[in-house]
């Protein structure tokens, strides 16, 4: 039976969620007189997810409403919604409608778990619980109950800016987690007599599973370490894993596997590692979900970011582009897109269409204004033959940026520190933020993109040798000449690392560091450069001095951008020890205990260790020349 206008009751004095605030207790016999059993609400939601996933939200919506009271896939599925309008938006009234049916979906799932009394709580110390005793309505209450619970803490951390919600989201998650380790339980020890039941909890436990796997496999070791000990798991081939299979099922969360799996690959990867994701397995699982959804504005922006992060802009550009026009009823994605477009111009050196976009986001988006704000003005000022007029609204701009600062979850949001404090040195200095663009092209991870073709990156090592010319010119009136040199150095040996000059880079990064002690604002520079410089080895395998400097730039502290750094190294880590790994397996000269330092947190070495490792790439250059 499908969902009718009429909002179903369970009793005959039951009211509306929306009328009474209170919940009519249905249970699974009144679903089933009403006609909605288990399998129906299944389907039902399911035809409500396809109408969301090809941009019929507002129908989507009404579907799911009537039994949203009643139904726990279709609490589920409104809350959902809800929940993705939220942090898209950080609109408050957005956020407070989120949690009204976050909350809703979390009481209708409990209804329908099974609750034990005292004497069944005691004899599951002593022995297994029987889960062959359990409905499928049971079995289906639990895993709905942890999904909501899952996203009620996300919603916690953008409600309120203090550190109580924080602590408050995170014993949530640790509920959840609970949860989804008991129904992997029930997933793996029941006797299951229905297919269908089980196919659509399995995908569920998949989802859920591989998701937390993902998520924790990308946190720095130390976090990690932590989670790992109070019961959660960080496996990335296993998150993997599961996700794929999950993706695979005829099930009503195989879309959802499957747009966190291209989402690792294509953003999380780009974001927070260092750019290692399976692009073609990702075009892989998009094929038929675009095939299924053509016109979805979900599937449409992970076609789009592809054609971005492999270099070929223009296409990215038209499929942005198309991805907005395709609807008007959820004009928070929109935003998402503009993001998208800014950062394809600016890989063009096209700053004034980078600027219009930033200014549109600025305008429109409640995210953080104060990163919108310094882009646009950023990008502004690589404008070249600037007017009188230019620089003092470049003024303003920069000067601007410290009001817009705000907190989240009680902390400052990382990059708006970063943009404060560039703009505390423009103020206090009057001096341009040489090659701020570029910088913050760097800062996004964006090198990781213009280096897949060298028609992009050849125009930025022009500006950038350019720039290097103008600072030498000028080097003894510069007081922030070491933090402008500093960072011209370590962009030119980001162009050089990509173009294969890995000698030329490998100077480049080691004149950065040698700028240690003398720059006064740019204060990531050196650890920054120190990590590139372990990058570059890991390149080109030569693993003992890759390790050295990953892991001395990991032991430095107190500088901006410093968590985005870490997510790098724990990434750029596990990929060292897979070499190591291989090594060692190989009879080279890997050992164990090259291994176990990698879980350092610092190491003995000192900053001595960098005049063994700095030894001329020359034969790499003659190689990838010829």
């Amino acid at each position: 039976m499908l969902a009718s206008e009429d909002a179903p009751t369970c009793s005959s004095s039951a009211t509306s969620t929306e009328e009474s605030g209170a919940i009519p207790q249905c249970t699974e016999a009144s679903l089933i007189a009403q006609g909605m059993d288990l399998a129906a609400s299944i389907e039902d939601t399911k035809v409500s997810l396809d109408l969301f996933l090809n941009n019929n939200f507002n129908e989507a919506r009404s579907r799911l409403k009537p039994w949203v009271s009643s139904s726990m896939y279709h609490a589920l599925g409104y809350g959902t919604i809800s929940y993705l309008q939220a942090i898209m938006t950080f609109d408050p009234d957005d956020i407070t409608e989120a949690i009204k049916w976050v909350k809703n979906s979390i009481e209708v799932s409990n209804r329908f778990r099974r609750h034990s009394n005292m004497m069944e709580s005691m004899s599951k110390m002593v022995r297994k619980a029987n889960y062959d005793n359990y409905t499928d309505a049971e079995i289906h209450g639990e895993l709905c109950y942890a999904e909501s619970i899952l996203e009620r803490a996300l919603i916690t951390f953008i409600q309120d800016d203090n550190l109580i919600s924080f602590i408050k989201g995170g014993l949530k998650i640790r509920s959840g987690h609970q949860s989804y380790k008991n129904c992997i339980q029930m997933l793996q020890q029941r006797n299951w007599k229905d297919e269908y039941s089980k196919m659509h909890f399995e995908s569920g436990v998949r989802l859920g599973l591989g998701t937390f796997n993902l998520m924790i496999s990308m946190l720095p070791k130390k976090i990690m370490k932590l989670l790992e000990f109070i019961g959660f798991s960080g496996d990335r081939d296993h998150g993997l894993s599961e996700l794929e299979s999950g993706s695979k099922l005829d099930s009503v969360r195989a879309p959802l596997c499957a747009s966190v799996l291209i989402c690792y690959h294509t953003v999380a990867t780009y974001t927070f590692g260092t750019a290692d994701g399976d692009i073609e397995h990702s075009k892989t699982i998009l094929s038929p979900c675009l095939e299924k959804y053509p016109t979805g504005v979900i599937f449409q922006y992970f076609d789009g970011r592809i054609e971005e992060i492999t270099g070929n802009l223009t296409s990215a550009i038209d499929k942005f582009t198309e991805c907005i026009a395709s609807q008007q009823q959820w004009r928070q994605f929109h935003h998402i897109c503009y993001w998208e477009l800014m950062w394809c111009h600016a890989f063009n050196l096209d700053w004034l269409m980078a600027c219009k976009y930033a200014d549109k986001l600025c305008k429109e988006s409640r995210w953080s204004k104060a990163t919108y704000f310094y882009q646009q003005a950023c990008f502004l000022s690589m404008c070249p033959d600037q007017t009188e007029q230019t620089r003092k609204s470049l003024n303003a701009m920069f000067r601007k940026v410290p009001d817009f600062k705000q907190r989240v979850a009680g902390k400052s949001i990382p990059f708006e520190k970063f943009a404060v404090q560039k703009c505390k040195k423009f103020l206090e200095h009057g001096i341009e933020n040489t090659l701020a663009g570029l910088e913050l092209i760097y800062t996004w991870n964006g090198f990781d993109i213009i280096g897949q073709k060298e028609e992009l990156l050849l125009p930025v090592i022009d500006i950038v040798e350019s720039t290097i010319k103008n600072l030498n010119k000028t080097k003894g009136g510069n007081v922030c000449y070491s933090d402008d040199y500093g960072l011209a150095m370590l962009l030119k040996g980001l162009c050089l690392r990509s173009l294969r000059r890995p000698s030329q880079a490998e100077m480049c990064f080691q004149e950065v560091i040698e700028q240690e002690g003398k720059i006064l604002y740019n204060n990531y520079l050196v650890p920054y450069a120190t990590m590139e410089l372990g990058l570059l080895y890991l390149q080109h395998n030569r693993l003992s001095e890759a390790k050295l400097f990953l892991l001395q730039s990991r032991s430095k502290k107190k500088f901006m951008l410093e968590n985005k750094l870490h997510f790098k190294v724990h990434s750029a880590v596990n990929n060292l020890r897979v070499k190591l790994e291989a090594a060692s397996n190989n009879n080279h000269t890997a050992s164990t205990q090259d291994l176990d330092s990698l879980d350092e947190e610092s190491i003995a070495e000192g900053e001595n260790g960098q005049d063994g490792a700095a030894v001329s790439m020359a034969t790499e250059d003659a190689i990838s020349q010829s």
